[in-house]
């Protein structure tokens, strides 16, 4: 229930504390006050503070101070009948003296000095407050833990837990992550597979919390849960599949700099907060809402270290060509996440072709591997390309579409020596395509993107899952305050 705003009483008020060097300047002034108008002090740390007498309240439980948006102390206020009607931050003895009516305040201080902040906006005690006097918004189930309960260790145990430690989501934590999003905290998303659950945003914001994300991630991860839940994108069939594969998260757009994610060194692994968290609650959200739990739906034979959660911005200032969100018809003022089913990437070297058609070949060849070099077209794939090696193509002039056209072209394969049974390899393609020549992918079954550190002549390929109606199909979706 949200508690009423405190009355302030007629004349003048103070809001004031002890721990204050210019509070403490002014004490004087307020006891001068006291004798030549009327006027009440909120005291929020020391009740004797400036004086033990009955016109100084304690405002012991910073109710005042929080009802009256009260950010910086000293404050005078003029109110009259119990609405304020003027209002002066900090120390002035112009405004003090204009506010006041009263001439020769403080005679002996300095004209001005800026005042300190009030308890009521300490970062150690602003969400309790808001919770305390505002009342929740929340709505999900309340865990109550035993009091000798370790809260790190409950979570764990609790089920909630990718393996990792989680961060407690407390509903002081979980409110301050809602306001990186303008979205109702029980707007629905989307409905979670693979046990089909409604999840809203503040669902959403709750995992967000455990993953240690920062609030202005949650737009990021509300697109990314929303582009997972998509039917193109098939995370129950992503979830239950045993092959090594989950959800890889690229960012578009200017969200990628204002949230400070790594699109350079190490862009792939450890280090950078958003990268890291976004991808894992995401990976939480499938987990606790849809029920994606390794051992039960989660079948996969061997995992990979992708499935904790995989996600970078791309390079876009540093390449050649338009961005991969470009590539997929968004334009370059949207911030977007483009999520692509894959397992963990791996390096493709290349450290001394010097011209576009070299690299292009052995990219080609490194490429025919995705999943197996004898099966075409039902397998999609992200190559990641380095700064160094996208050199090659700046200094050529080439273009995103003579790359992709070069590319696909060194890719086309002669059926005859990997349908089934050639070579003595019973895995290939059916017999069916035998005199024919195949391409390893099918039309825009490649994803290209440009990211990582500038020194190095290496590239990364992922490979993808089953793609189309009996799999996944890479899925772009704009991010949304």
């Amino acid at each position: 229930m949200t508690n009423a705003a405190p009355r302030l009483p007629d004349g003048l008020v103070a809001v004031v504390k002890h721990d204050c060097p210019t509070c403490e300047l002014v004490a004087p002034v307020l006891v001068d006050l006291r004798d030549r108008a009327d006027i009440t002090v909120f005291t929020q740390d020391d009740p004797a503070f400036p004086t033990d007498e009955e016109w100084v309240v304690h405002d012991e439980d910073l109710s005042v101070s929080w009802h009256h948006d009260i950010e910086t102390v000293p404050t005078l206020l003029h109110v009259v009948d119990g609405v304020e009607t003027a209002r002066v931050v900090g120390w002035s003895r112009t405004e003090w003296e204009d506010l006041t009516g009263l001439a020769e305040l403080g005679p002996g201080l300095p004209d001005w000095r800026p005042g300190c902040g009030s308890l009521s906006v300490d970062l150690n005690l602003a969400d309790e407050l808001a919770i305390r006097f505002s009342g929740s918004a929340l709505r999900s189930r309340r865990i109550e833990l035993a009091v000798l309960e370790d809260e790190w260790e409950a979570l764990h145990d609790r089920g909630w837990s990718d393996g990792l430690p989680l961060v407690p989501p407390t509903e002081a934590r979980v409110l301050r992550m809602l306001e990186g999003t303008s979205r109702e905290p029980d707007e629905l998303v989307v409905t979670v597979p693979p046990d089909l659950v409604e999840c809203n945003v503040e669902k959403v914001a709750i995992n967000a919390v455990m993953a240690g994300c920062r609030p202005d991630y949650l737009p990021v991860v509300l697109a990314a849960v929303d582009a997972a839940c998509t039917d193109e994108f098939n995370v129950h069939g992503i979830v239950a599949t045993t092959m090594s594969v989950g959800p890889i998260i690229v960012v578009n757009g200017p969200i990628r700099h204002r949230i400070g994610m790594n699109s350079g060194i190490n862009v792939l692994g450890q280090g950078n907060r958003a990268n890291a968290t976004i991808g894992r609650a995401l990976q939480l959200v499938i987990r606790n809402v849809g029920g994606g739990r390794p051992g039960g739906v989660d079948r996969s034979t061997l995992g990979s270290p992708a499935k904790v959660g995989l996600c970078f911005a791309e390079d876009e200032e540093g390449s050649a060509w338009d961005s991969l969100s470009e590539s997929r018809g968004f334009g370059s003022d949207q911030s977007t996440v483009t999520l692509f089913c894959g397992e963990a990437p791996h390096l493709i070297v290349d450290q001394l072709s010097r011209s576009p058609e070299s690299l292009t070949r052995h990219l080609a060849q490194g490429l025919m591997g995705v999943v197996s070099p004898r099966l075409l077209m039902g397998f999609d794939a992200m190559l990641v390309m380095s700064p160094e090696h996208m050199a090659r193509y700046r200094d050529a002039g080439w273009n995103r579409d003579r790359f992709m056209k070069e590319l696909y072209a060194a890719l086309e394969v002669d059926a005859d020596q990997v349908v089934r049974g050639s070579h003595g390899i019973e895995e290939g393609m059916p017999e069916e395509f035998a005199g024919s020549r195949l391409p390893k992918f099918r039309p825009d079954g490649l994803l290209v993107t440009h990211a990582g550190g500038g020194a190095g002549l290496f590239s990364a390929i992922i490979s993808g899952w089953v793609n189309g109606t009996t799999g996944s199909d890479p899925v772009t979706k704009e991010i949304t305050p």
